[in-house]
């Protein structure tokens, strides 16, 4: 399948927005006079509108179903009635190479206002963003178009997205059959490794250092009370960055920290799947919420309902976002890397430089399994599957290493 070099333009706007398509996305989808256009252009963002319950799925899957539609009409010249398992072979081949000229090295909004307020696709989106790690970046490498490569998660994001957006086209009685369920050996587009093993988390030094660090920046600036109970919360509760997050959808408060009948402390959060779940407060969360609320002149506990935000904004009534959340975490991450560097750890301060918010969660799973029964800490995590918990077991591993450590080069000849 040849590529193209017409640039493709944005289809979807935000979620806010996407019901309020700009009359020039109709008229570009027109222009290229693909059978169906608009209603495939219409039944994708009702399949995008189903997942808004969650900012982070419908930004995921917005991505996905717009590159496929721009490619199958754009280069292959297709609807996506038409689409066939040959396609999505093809389509799995251009997006691990794509065109340069629908990439570029920074993330973009797709759709930007023009002066008299109207929205309008931004000239300079690309659907390819073409990235380096946190550790490359801090050594100096900048993104290239010409090194870009689509890593193995993508690879699964892409099969189950589409998968997902064809069964929904056979619901709704657009076309008959998935092309993506008739691909065979959808493996051999993944490597996998024989187990699997959880590697995106600190180490206990990592980890400690990243506390004290925390620590000391309160002992610098009081303000920073904030950034330690942060800290704390997402290690001592294990939770996703979107359960700390305020959003309006779902706004973290001092309510969510309750008590039940026998005084025994909760937090009430809404994770993966819309779903509600208690997580067990550590006595030492307990009193470091205190200490936090007392620095912001609040009674010590939280009252039933309390709506005050759990992270609030230094100006303005919110809480903090994602966004928000995500660049305390770094500059702590930061903080900590650089004082790593000046001990000589140069081996740990790589590591933690390509560390995400994220892994303070996986950090925080593991370092209970040593400890807690699986079952509680699943419940607590919100992970429905058992065997999930298993991949933070590093036991069968030691035990396997250790077992091998007797290997000789030149085996004694001693009768056995």
């Amino acid at each position: 399948m040849s590529k193209t070099d017409t640039i493709p333009r944005p289809l979807f706007d935000v979620l806010e927005n996407i019901d309020e398509s700009p009359l020039c996305i109709t008229q570009y989808i027109e222009s290229l006079s693909i059978p169906s256009g608009l209603k495939e252009f219409s039944l994708c963002t009702e399949f995008l509108k189903s997942y808004a319950h969650s900012k982070d799925t419908f930004t995921a899957y917005r991505r996905e179903v717009e590159r496929l539609m721009q490619w199958s009409w754009l280069v292959c010249k297709k609807a996506l009635h038409d689409i066939s398992r040959n396609d999505i072979r093809d389509y799995l081949q251009f997006v691990s190479d794509p065109p340069q000229t629908w990439m570029s090295t920074k993330i973009l909004n797709r759709f930007i206002n023009d002066p008299d307020g109207l929205r309008k696709p931004n000239p300079d989106w690309r659907p390819f963003v073409a990235k380096v790690s946190k550790i490359a970046r801090r050594h100096g490498k900048q993104p290239s178009k010409a090194h870009y490569q689509m890593g193995n998660k993508s690879i699964e994001a892409i099969f189950g997205v589409l998968s997902s957006l064809f069964t929904f086209l056979q619901q709704e009685e657009y076309l008959e059959t998935n092309p993506v369920a008739l691909v065979r050996q959808k493996k051999g587009y993944i490597q996998r490794q024989q187990t699997r093993k959880v590697t995106r988390k600190l180490s206990r030094s990592q980890w400690h250092m990243v506390i004290t660090t925390a620590e000391e920046m309160v002992s610098e600036d009081p303000q920073h009370e904030r950034t330690l109970f942060l800290m704390s919360a997402f290690y001592l509760l294990g939770l996703r960055i979107s359960e700390l997050a305020y959003t309006k959808d779902r706004m973290a408060t001092m309510g969510n920290f309750a008590p039940d009948k026998r005084g025994l402390w909760w937090y009430t959060t809404i994770g993966k799947g819309n779903k509600i779940r208690d997580v067990a407060v550590p006595d030492e969360l307990l009193t470091a919420l205190k200490h936090y609320r007392t620095h912001l002149d609040l009674p010590p506990l939280p009252h039933r309902e309390e709506s005050t935000p759990l992270f609030p904004k230094f100006k303005g009534k919110q809480g903090l976002g994602t966004r928000q959340i995500r660049s305390i975490v770094q500059t702590v991450f930061d903080k900590a890397i650089n004082k790593l560097y000046a001990a000589g750890k140069q081996d740990e301060a790589e590591d933690l430089a390509t560390a995400t918010v994220h892994w303070l969660r996986h950090t925080a799973i593991s370092s209970e399994v040593e400890y807690r029964p699986r079952e509680h800490i699943r419940d607590d995590v919100g992970h429905e599957n058992p065997a999930t918990m298993d991949k933070y077991i590093d036991i069968d591993r030691v035990e396997r290493h250790r077992s091998a450590q007797s290997k000789q080069l030149k085996p004694s000849f001693e009768k056995t």
